[in-house]
């Protein structure tokens, strides 16, 4: 008789993230939005703050939540991240006041600076989403649709802080005291 997903989860997963996750389903059992919230916190428990495929299908399987549902809400959401993320994280807008007032340039610097070349891009079209991690592990560089925060643009997000009016100098002093640790 073959497994069922969540006991090959199970099996993939150790013990201790196996009882994080229960707890965090245990800490959102019958609550509204359930889901989203257990998500959330098994994504902010992991080191490297994504949500496995292993973990989305123990979810399933201990919820009752069909596996399909609990990708569709992982996988929809800017949120929640499916690859492994680095120490630090640096959202570029790419909304349409955010790019008019030079965000793509920003996001072209802060690639180049940290060593993420056009190729490991994959050149993506404008409209794409971007996520690409150093090979250190020390940074991700994302983008959004947009933050909400047009009045203030360009808008970047470093370690969910949003800095307003964001010129190369300025995300390159941030990226430099991540760099050195002072952050």
């Amino acid at each position: 008789m073959p497994m069922a997903a969540s006991e090959i989860a199970s099996q993939v997963l150790d013990a201790h993230e196996r009882l994080l996750i229960d707890q965090t389903i245990a800490a959102h059992r019958g609550r509204p939005g359930a889901l989203l919230g257990i998500l959330e916190g098994v994504q902010a428990a992991n080191a490297h703050k994504f949500l496995s495929m292993e973990s989305l299908r123990y979810i399933a399987g201990e919820t009752g939540i069909p596996p399909s549902r609990v990708y569709s809400a992982a996988s929809f959401y800017a949120l929640f991240n499916l690859e492994p993320q680095g120490d630090n994280v640096i959202c570029v807008c790419r909304g349409t006041a955010c790019h008019t007032r030079g965000s793509r340039i920003l996001l072209e610097k802060v690639c180049l600076d940290l060593g993420l070349s056009e190729h490991e891009s994959g050149e993506s079209k404008e409209t794409e989403k971007l996520a690409l991690t150093t090979a250190d592990n020390r940074f991700t560089i994302r983008t959004v649709a947009c933050f909400g925060q047009c009045a203030l643009a360009p808008v970047v997000e470093v370690n969910h802080h949003i800095l307003s009016h964001v010129n190369e100098r300025t995300l390159q002093r941030e990226v430099k005291a991540l760099t050195q640790g002072r952050k």
